[in-house]
């Protein structure tokens, strides 16, 4: 026995709550309520000064049936039969109880003209309450009350209502509606039956989900979507992939063949977390895109990417009209409520940099995790009630009524486009199996299965529904299964005589003349040198501000810096990375960028977009620097796993336009390390995608503590293999521009993983001069161009910006002893820097090596822990290259934490370091 859920007493009293807040300021109510209290304080007003009038001894009954009514559409979804395999919880009290509300058992055939409020007009109390049952506490369980939008909850009230939230369909659409789940219904009996104990996490128990999929589509296409973007988990995707996706039969029984994929270097991952690509055309003719976003086993971590994709492709295909491309997603119960990036997704619909138009929601709703109970899997009432931090409506659904599924999938697609909106869709079913095949579900849930072995199929269900209506006869729907049975043997017979898995398409049309990079691409990076008149004409605009508008007096001379700079011929960190983005946008590539703080840089040094001194009105210097291109940048919410996932779906849905997200301090990267896991570093290899995405991660020891120092390195390179993506810490502005440049000057694209600087944004060394900008490219080893290569006898080797310390380090030993001139071991030290640590510039290495062969003492010097950073890693991928020689590596000792919280200790720390490598050999 389930235990008892209890309705509030503010719940119970919602229309009084209401009527206070009328009391003390009826503006702030929607319209409705507003002219409902005027009536009844009209009513109030003249009993009480007329005591001698003749007032209907019901009216205080009227408005008990129009609480009653309010209370339906407000809670009536707690008590609708929307579960197919178990008795629902029970609240009380219940709306029965209308003894609680000021009415009786024997008001039942009492005529109220409150009938009026639902559409009735003057009806007695009896059809009123058969009224609202049908409505709000059937099939569909609708939450939507707590919107505070008059309009909108009025256009969802008129539509339910109207129609009593009960569908007419035609014989027509019921039979296609028939075809549709019998499809799924035996699409997944076929491959039980013939390939017995394979994963492949079926649909079986809401395999409603297929006719929705077809009707979302249907309907879209018919309110003007060209486009959809759908994203989902593993649970029935091969069944979206073949009745949905319409991916042939043959290609989806060869990959439960287990064959080899057609490209040897390929190594692909399992069927059911592939994407896929397609044209359908729908039944009025409409042609339709539609595009399911590759996922890794990471419950919802999809999300992002495809909210991406969507606004990508908003933006470059459809002008940013949200109204042609729709974004889909599939969550399951546990994820959607257990998950917590959906949080940050959903705080993301209506922000200026992420809104996509709004986003179908549909849940697959088991009613159980892998093993877990739903009682122990949230502790909202419902799996859906993060919708509500949006005021998004929520429509509860019994995934065994087909029709009222369909009904509703079509009110939502009608909503979103009207509205813009995000709608959530709980399709409540079940599992028929355990979370796979071989799954013994039994275990941890053994009444809900004993229910579910005897409880018929959805196909079992509507099709017996639609013998008694006489909309098909046994023999026709016979027929159905039998030919498409026959179908799914013709092509299993065909996918045996397959030889290899043909790796299936997803957003090819975007990446035509976009090649697959080889070894030899990364020999030496592309020639990424601007004309410096071009960088001049673009430093002059990107540094002036408009005439006749007051900024900030900081922010004016900032502006009067950078021009000087360019006068001067002295580049640093902030003028190099606005050159880069404003040449590619020049060149007709916009740019997108997001991340906290990013418009003005978190250490201040960008200045990407200036505010008046007396007003919000902004102003982007980039702008000027645009030729059929955008300049868009954006602060974003708090958040670094969805917007990181956002990006990077932008990126691959916009290979020629630079993308990047930048951690407010790259510690911060980690949060989002699902991202960068799964699909950064991983989805060419699984899902043969290339993505140019930009990750800035501000990083550097200057005594800020653990969490501000290490923007963790080792991780990065633990990730790297396979020419898989570029780690770099430029130390110059000049190599940054390239670098940033070479993002979209390569005839392929790689993910960036840029460590960038602190101290170094206003270090007087770190500069460059047009010259460097004008000539060559990103230059993966950087030579120390100040000494002697013959009398070098130590070669030290660095990442980053304790080049600079070392050099400060060696102009002081040369200040204090001319003569030693900051020699260690009996002769030079040079000091060179490793601009890009993977892929790992060999040829380059191997060079300078040969140009150093006096070189006898080889050092790695790193600011991290020995512990951290690129050492473990260059350890084993420079030895070979020594010729017997030994790579020792200064750095601070092993740590637990990656910097000590201690602004003395970093400094004695950072000294020790700077000693040892100066210090000569005894």
């Amino acid at each position: 026995m389930e235990k008892q859920t209890y309705i509030t007493s503010s719940e119970i009293s919602a229309v009084d709550d209401l009527y206070q807040k009328y009391l003390s300021n009826g503006n702030d109510l929607d319209a409705g309520w507003k002219k409902f209290f005027e009536g009844f304080e009209f009513a109030r007003k003249n009993f009480t000064e007329s005591a001698s009038r003749d007032i209907p001894e019901n009216v205080n009954k009227e408005f008990s049936v129009l609480n009653l009514i309010n209370l339906y559409r407000a809670v009536g979804h707690l008590f609708t039969h929307t579960n197919p395999v178990r008795e629902r919880r029970k609240y009380s009290p219940s709306l029965d109880e209308i003894e609680l509300i000021g009415l009786s058992q024997s008001d039942m055939d009492t005529v109220f003209h409150a009938g009026s409020e639902i559409g009735l007009g003057d009806a007695k109390l009896r059809d009123i309450i058969s009224f609202l049952k049908q409505t709000y506490c059937q099939s569909v369980g609708a939450e939507y009350r707590y919107i505070r939008n008059a309009e909108i909850t009025k256009w969802l009230q008129e539509k339910m209502e109207s129609c009593r939230n009960t569908p007419d369909f035609s014989k027509e659409e019921k039979i296609n509606i028939l075809n549709e789940i019998s499809k799924a219904v035996i699409f997944e009996s076929f491959l039980h039956t013939k390939f017995v104990g394979e994963k492949r996490f079926s649909l079986e128990g809401c395999e409603v989900l297929i006719p929705a999929m077809d009707s979302v589509i249907q309907q879209g296409a018919s309110l003007g979507i060209k486009e959809f973007v759908i994203g989902m988990a593993h649970r029935g995707r091969l069944n979206v992939l073949a009745s949905i996706m319409k991916k042939t039969y043959e290609d989806i029984f060869t990959e439960f063949e287990g064959k080899e994929f057609e490209e040897s270097l390929f190594d692909g991952d399992v069927k059911y977390h592939q994407g896929y690509s397609s044209n359908v055309i729908t039944k009025e003719g409409n042609k339709v895109h539609m595009s399911l976003t590759p996922n890794p086993s990471h419950l919802e971590t999809v999300n992002g990417v495809v909210e991406g994709i969507a606004r990508a492709k908003i933006d470059r295909s459809y002008d940013g009209d949200s109204t042609q491309l729709c974004p889909i997603l599939i969550h399951g119960d546990s994820a959607i409520a257990g998950q917590g990036i959906l949080y940050e997704i959903i705080q993301m619909v209506r922000l200026d940099a992420y809104k996509t138009g709004g986003t179908i929601h549909l849940v697959t709703n088991n009613q159980i995790g892998f093993t877990t109970n739903y009682m122990d899997a949230r502790s909202s009432t419902y799996c859906t009630d993060i919708a509500k931090v949006t005021l998004s409506p929520v429509f509860h659904v019994n995934a065994d009524d087909a029709e009222a599924v369909i009904f509703v999938v079509r009110l939502a697609m009608e909503f979103r486009q009207k509205f813009h909106r995000d709608v959530f869709i709980d399709l409540l079913g079940y599992r028929k199996y355990g979370h796979n095949e071989g799954d013994e579900p039994r275990f941890t849930q053994p009444l809900l299965y004993k229910s579910i072995a005897s409880h018929a199929n959805p196909r079992e269900i509507y099709m017996k529904k639609l013998i008694v209506e006489g909309v098909v006869d046994e023999a026709q729907a016979k027929q159905i299964e039998d030919d498409f049975r026959n179908l799914l043997s013709e092509r299993l017979n065909h996918a045996k005589q397959i030889k290899k898995t043909k790796v299936t398409s997803f957003l090819e049309g975007q990446w035509k003349g976009v090649k697959m990079a080889t070894e030899a691409d990364f020999d030496k990076s592309p020639d990424t040198a601007v004309d410096k008149k071009i960088l001049l004409e673009i430093g002059n605009k990107i540094t002036e501000v408009p005439a006749g508008k007051k900024f900030f007096n900081k922010m004016e001379k900032l502006f009067k810096d950078r021009k000087a700079m360019l006068d001067g011929d002295k580049l640093d960190w902030a003028m190099g990375e606005l050159l880069a983005y404003g040449t590619l946008l020049n060149e007709g590539h916009s740019v997108r960028f997001s991340g906290q703080d990013v418009e003005r840089g978190t250490f201040s040094h960008r200045h990407a977009v200036i505010k008046l001194e007396d007003s919000e009105e902004e102003y982007v210097p980039l702008a000027s620097a645009e030729k059929n291109s955008k300049f868009m940048i954006y602060n974003s919410h708090l958040s670094e796993y969805a917007v990181l996932g956002f990006e990077y779906g932008y990126a691959m849905a916009s290979p020629e336009t630079l993308t990047i997200w930048e951690a407010q301090f790259g510690d911060f990267a980690n949060c989002a390390q699902v991202i960068i896991d799964q699909y950064i570093s991983a989805a060419e290899d699984k899902w043969r995608r290339m993505n140019g995405i930009c990750l800035l991660l501000p990083h550097g020891y200057e005594g800020q503590g653990a969490e501000h120092s290490s923007a963790r390195i080792e991780r990065f390179l633990t990730l790297c293999a396979e020419n898989n993506m570029y780690v770099i810490n430029a130390t110059t502005p000049a190599n940054f521009f390239h670098a940033l440049r070479r993002q979209l000057k390569t005839p392929y694209r790689k993910p960036l993983i840029a460590f960038t600087p602190k101290s170094l944004l206003r270090h007087p060394k770190c500069i460059s001069s047009f010259d460097e900008f004008s000539n060559g490219g990103f230059k993966e080893i950087m030579d120390d161009v100040s000494v002697n290569p013959k009398s070098v006898k130590k070669l030290v080797f660095t990442f980053g910006k304790i080049y600079y310390d070392l050099l400060a380090y060696r102009e002081t030993l040369s200040a204090a002893t001319p003569l030693s001139s900051g020699r260690g071991a009996g002769g030079e030290v040079a000091l060179i820097r490793i601009e890009q640590m993977y892929p790992f510039p060999k040829k380059q290495f191997s060079d300078l090596l040969n140009k150093y062969s006096s070189a006898k003492e080889f050092l790695w010097v790193q600011e991290e822990p020995h512990n951290m950073g690129a050492w473990g890693y260059l350890l084993r991928t420079v030895s070979p290259y020594l010729k017997g020689g030994q790579l020792q590596c200064i750095a601070r000792p092993e740590s637990a934490s990656p910097a000590t919280g201690s602004k003395k200790v970093h400094e004695i720390q950072q000294k020790e370091i700077l000693e040892k490598v100066f210090k000569p050999h005894p």
